[in-house]
């Protein structure tokens, strides 16, 4: 039988600065915006870079090696898992998001 693994691997810049948020049980949580290129051919035949935006976390000694380390412009490999999930926004409709949770994160 296969099994069928929820694993991501994402390589770009930091796009944004770490927000930190630390929680009463001690438990802490890094945010942040990682950005990927991707290089598309247009209809004249020229080629083109577009940026795609992702939001990443990552939960407690990962969240601060990633405040420590993970200034806005560095270029990392993050290897982690996809997360959805949903929320109701400020409007009261539902707002469905995909995060990648990071369980490794390399410096390049």
């Amino acid at each position: 039988m296969t099994t069928i693994r929820n694993y991501v691997t994402l390589v770009g810049n930091i796009g944004s600065n770490t927000q930190i948020t630390n929680f009463e049980n001690g438990k802490s949580v890094a945010r942040f915006s990682l950005a990927t290129q991707k290089t598309t051919r247009k209809n004249d035949g020229n080629y083109t870079n577009l940026v795609e935006w992702h939001r990443i976390f990552a939960w407690g000694n990962m969240a601060q090696f990633i405040e420590k380390y993970g200034e806005k412009g560095k270029k990392v490999a993050i290897h982690g898992r996809l997360v959805n999930r949903s929320y109701l926004n400020p409007e009261g409709k539902k707002r469905n998001l995909t995060e990648v949770e990071v369980r490794q994160i390399i410096g390049l």
